[in-house]
């Protein structure tokens, strides 16, 4: 059996979906039959039509896409191509029993946590925003909870807590795309021994939304500037200066600020631009003001000097 090629369906959506495609898809082993994902989406002001990430990456490598509503809708069409594994990275649709039980071999889902700790959509998050000391991949089996199935395989990354989301998403999603090969055949020829979670220690991430970008500048300045590196790109970590969006996006921890300055307030700090925050302050690096483009903190304040003294505030108002 170790000698014959597998047949995949592969599940995915955004960009972090395409290495571990494109490595299954480069891996003689594999044959991926079809691509499932999510619809087009309207995006920007012009609410144009926009492709999934996995979408552009299935077409360059000519492998068919299947973008249903509802996977009910092509159950037979999955059945149809009796696959060995359909292979789960990032797809955004709970699968249902029907679904799970067409693969010969399995359903595998690659995620971005050390399980059981952040079941759930935003894990790529999550251990910047709480400081973690690790961050990782976990190849599971898949079954109807949330990220509950068997692990059959780990790999941890050690943080050392300046970590930009951009490159958690880039290193982990590449490291699960050179586990996956590699795992999906030893579990195969029955060489790797499922392990269950412990439902004790899991924790959930819920999905994230715009308004957890809001900044609120009664929290320790380390908090803040774990929210920058997280949030960025989106949903962004924000606040408002003069009923206008202020877009951080990069900082530093500024520590032992004057006492005497109030939560939220803007100040200058040796040529450079700071806010008070409930402990210690940040340092802005880079930021955005609504309608221009993203500049760093000292242009800004060239441009800006009358910001020096101001209270950022959690929602918008024109009193400044």
């Amino acid at each position: 059996m170790s000698q014959e090629t597998y047949k995949v369906i592969f599940m995915g959506t955004p960009d972090f979906a395409v290495p571990g495609l494109t490595a299954l898809t480069n891996d003689p082993r594999f044959e991926v039959a079809t691509v499932v994902t999510q619809e087009d989406k309207p995006v920007g002001r012009k609410q144009e039509l926009s492709w999934p990430a996995i979408k552009k990456a299935a077409l360059e490598l000519n492998i068919p896409v299947l973008q249903p509503k509802k996977l009910k809708d092509i159950i037979d069409d999955l059945k149809n191509l009796e696959p060995d594994f359909i292979v789960v990275i990032a797809y955004g649709q709970i699968l249902s029993p029907a679904v799970l039980s067409i693969p010969k071999v399995a359903c595998i889902n690659v995620h971005a946590s050390l399980l059981p700790k952040y079941r759930g959509s935003a894990c790529l998050q999550a251990p910047i925003l709480n400081g973690d000391d690790q961050a990782g991949i976990t190849i599971m089996l898949m079954e109807k909870g949330l990220d509950t199935g068997d692990i059959l395989k780990q790999a941890a990354i050690d943080l050392k807590g300046n970590e930009s989301l951009e490159y958690l998403h880039n290193t982990l999603s590449q490291i699960g795309a050179t586990m996956l090969g590699d795992t999906l055949i030893d579990f195969a020829a029955g060489k790797i021994k499922p392990q269950k979670q412990d439902d004790a220690q899991s924790s959930y991430v819920k999905e994230i939304d715009k308004k957890d970008g809001e900044i609120d500048w009664q929290k320790s300045a380390q908090e803040i500037e774990r929210q920058v590196r997280a949030y960025t790109p989106w949903p962004s970590a924000f606040s408002y200066l003069d009923g206008k969006l202020f877009k951080i996006i990069k900082a530093q921890i500024l520590e032992n600020s004057d006492s005497s300055l109030e939560i939220g307030q803007i100040f200058e700090q040796n040529k450079n631009l700071a806010i008070k925050c409930g402990q210690n302050a940040l340092l802005i690096l880079e930021l955005q003001l609504e309608g221009k483009k993203a500049m760093d903190a000292k242009s800004f304040l060239a441009g800006n000097k009358q910001a020096i003294g101001k209270i950022l505030k959690m929602v918008p108002s024109s009193n400044g």
